[in-house]
């Protein structure tokens, strides 16, 4: 993997170039960054599955972000449908993680409006730290009290998930940097609440044709928000890109 902009280098990026270039500069700073891979039109997943769409330098970037974040934030469907397990970061990355004053593993957040994701999740229930659920008022209070037994319980909102508190509670917890993964109707409503600071995005070079879903999906936005080019990084046909406030 190597930088086509700014200033392209062919050499091939170190571990500690791509942390430079991806980890916060000031992580009292508060951020919210998202992290998807996309067909060239624009398809979420292959096969119904994300997978087919990385990389061995897409899933260097996913591990990175995973390494630098506070906390990591997943609707609940996502988990379901990828089969997200427990959360539990390599020796290296515990190590940097230790070596910069952060806990050796971050938090799971999931993200749900209908708690439909049960208490016995193993992405909840064997998380090495614990996670924390993010719902609203309409949930069904007896599965907000037997998920509290695994996990934090966050209700913002009413009828729906306050995408918006739901961050500033967070942020007030000393959860300043933040990572999704999505899905795309997550995505969509951060996007409507205008809370994306940060956009890394991989583009797979492959056709994926009519069927699979977009990376958002939801309400339109009241707005488009313009973030600026930071980086393009490529490996072979892949491109990662960056994109920032």
């Amino acid at each position: 993997m190597h930088r086509i902009f700014p200033e392209p280098d062919p050499t091939p990026l170190d571990d500690a170039t791509l942390v430079d270039l991806y980890a916060p500069a000031d992580r009292s700073r508060r951020c919210l960054r998202v992290n998807f891979v996309t067909s060239l039109d624009g398809a979420v997943t292959l096969a119904g599955y994300s997978e087919g769409l990385s990389s061995p330098a897409d899933k260097r970037v996913f591990d990175l972000l995973r390494m630098v974040c506070d906390a990591l934030i997943v609707a609940a469907g996502t988990l379901r449908h990828e089969g997200y397990g427990a959360i539990v970061l390599d020796e290296r990355a515990r190590a940097w993680r230790r070596d910069h004053g952060l806990a050796e593993h971050m938090p799971l957040v999931a993200v749900s409006r209908s708690l439909g994701l049960g208490p016995a999740l193993p992405a909840l229930t064997e998380a090495p730290t614990r996670p924390y659920v993010v719902t609203c008022e309409a949930s069904p209070p007896s599965v907000r009290k037997s998920l509290a037994e695994v996990a934090e319980v966050i209700v913002c909102g009413d009828g729906d998930v306050d995408l918006a508190a739901a961050r500033a509670a967070l942020h007030e917890r000393g959860l300043t940097q933040l990572l999704c993964e999505g899905g795309p109707q997550l995505l969509g409503g951060l996007t409507a609440a205008d809370l994306v600071d940060d956009f890394c995005l991989t583009v797979s070079p492959l056709l994926a044709g009519a069927g699979p879903g977009r990376i958002t999906a939801g309400l339109a936005s009241p707005a488009p928000r313009r973030l600026g080019l930071r980086h393009i990084l490529a490996e072979d046909d892949m491109l990662l890109l960056r994109y920032a406030r």
